[in-house]
């Protein structure tokens, strides 16, 4: 509408105003009070020409992190024309109007505390009646803060004001899964990435947390004979923090497939023990052979079976099965047995695997613990959650992986059938020894963990037990180990 035609209305308002008759009412017209409509009345209205002031109704959210970055809503009037934004005096970004009542800003940095909300528009200044508080959002963990670049590792991010997290990017890339489990804490699975340290950012309705290089991704070896199963230790597996660490050091997969016998394997870090007698509450002490404790390191990685040789693995590679315990619904998942330690050679010689040594099997075994039952316990009644032994065991094997795993996730390394190492049998020396391997020249091969047929005294992880190498019985099997 151009002037010329405003003006023409306003007169056309003040002319009618005029004809009401004198006495009938107040002129609302008459804007000076002086009982007359006329020019000065006019000069008042014009006055006031132009646009109204905004008002402000509502501001949300009102608490946003101090480094910015938060989008607030603003409601009110007259919001057409807004041209800046300011909390705490500093110019907000991104600001856009989106009806004549609603405009959205993204806000900038600022200091722990209130700050002020104005909002400028053709009409002036309108100032917010209720403040912004800025609160400091931050990340105190990331946990673990390594992983492969392939991705795929389950972190927790720990801090405060992290309730609503949208993402959660490494390296600028989503991750997926981002769960926000409360104010404190939000979960995620990191995506791929490059070798080196990538920064975090974490998005929430705050705004977004940048840790600088608070994730390292980490080129994770698969050994050329292995399949990827796992790169990581699962937290819910491997529940020591300290084995995890240890693991992730190597810079080897936790979890492998051998890619020809199709058996899984577990990685076992270097580290430190003391091997020798373990005697638990009620089976008395231990025998001589296992009573000199000493410390025994491990330099080197190893990867360990995850289960006992099956019936089935060793059939597909050996022909027969000489196991006493075949013909079941559940013999093809059941040890092998019946196999003597030179039976055995040639079944590793096909295969590219081998024996444990003592050490490795006891290291493996306790898996960080130094007491006689890998569960931490030293109660002879709690055997039964790990092992088949004679107890329980109803006279008979049973199918791999029944009973609970240890410390490094490797299932019945005590009960089911004994197990063949390495080494020959020999006594211990009292000295520290560094990956120790037995006796080069011994009668007596090796066997440890105890069986179906035994009881708890035996299923300990310091027990020594051994037989001939030309052997075989009925609960008597194995498990092979390989290196990286």
């Amino acid at each position: 509408m151009n002037m010329k035609h405003s003006l023409r209305a306003v007169i056309a308002t003040l002319t009618l105003a005029v004809a009401v008759p004198a006495g009938a009412q107040t002129c609302r017209s008459d804007l000076n009070g002086d009982g007359q409509v006329n020019g000065a009345d006019l000069g008042i209205m014009l006055a006031d020409w132009g646009f109204c002031p905004a008002t402000i109704t509502s501001v949300t959210p009102l608490q946003g992190g101090t480094q910015g970055g938060t989008v607030i809503s603003i409601s009110g009037t007259g919001l057409s024309t807004t041209s800046s934004v300011r909390v705490g005096g500093v110019a907000c970004t991104n600001v856009n109007v989106l009806t004549p009542t609603l405009v959205q800003a993204t806000t900038p940095a600022g200091a722990v505390g209130q700050a002020s909300i104005s909002v400028t528009t053709a009409a002036g200044t309108t100032l917010a009646s209720t403040p912004f508080n800025y609160v400091q959002q931050q990340i105190t963990s990331i946990v673990p803060n390594t992983g492969p670049y392939v991705g795929g590792t389950p972190i927790t991010i720990t801090g405060q004001y992290l309730a609503g997290t949208s993402a959660v990017t490494i390296g600028g890339v989503p991750c997926t899964n981002v769960v926000s489990v409360s104010a404190t804490q939000v979960t995620a699975v990191t995506p791929a990435g490059s070798v080196g340290a990538m920064d975090v950012v974490v998005n929430c309705p705050k705004g977004a947390v940048t840790v600088g290089g608070g994730f390292t991704y980490l080129a994770v070896i698969v050994p050329s004979w292995a399949t990827l199963i796992e790169a990581m230790p699962d937290p819910a597996v491997v529940t020591d923090p300290t084995l995890r660490a240890a693991i992730t050091a190597t810079g080897l997969a936790w979890r492998v497939r051998d890619t020809g016998t199709q058996m899984e394997m577990m990685l076992i870090p270097p580290g430190t023990f003391q091997m020798g007698c373990s005697s638990s509450g009620t089976s008395g002490p231990c025998n001589s052979d296992e009573a000199v404790v000493h410390s025994v390191t491990m330099t080197n990685a190893f990867y360990m079976g995850r289960y006992e040789v099956t019936q089935s693995q060793w059939v597909s590679k050996m022909g027969a099965n000489p196991s006493s315990f075949r013909g079941f619904g559940d013999s093809p998942d059941r040890p092998v047995e019946q196999v003597s330690w030179n039976d055995i050679q040639n079944f590793l010689s096909v295969t590219g695997t081998r024996l444990p040594t003592e050490s490795e099997w006891e290291y493996a075994c306790r898996a960080g613990t130094q007491t006689p039952f890998y569960n931490g316990s030293t109660d002879d009644s709690t055997v039964g959650t790990l092992a088949w032994y004679a107890s329980n065991s109803e006279n008979r094997t049973h199918a791999i992986g029944g009973k609970a795993a240890n410390g490094f996730g490797v299932y019945d390394m005590l009960g089911n059938v004994w197990e063949w190492g390495s080494d020959g049998y020999g006594p211990y020396s009292r000295d520290a020894q560094t990956n120790p391997t037995g006796p080069t020249t011994a009668t007596y091969r090796v066997i440890r963990g105890g069986s179906w047929n035994y009881g708890t005294f035996y299923a300990r992880s310091s027990y020594r037990g051994y037989g001939l190498p030309g052997g075989a019985t009925d609960n008597v099997g194995f498990r092979v180990a390989r290196n990286p």
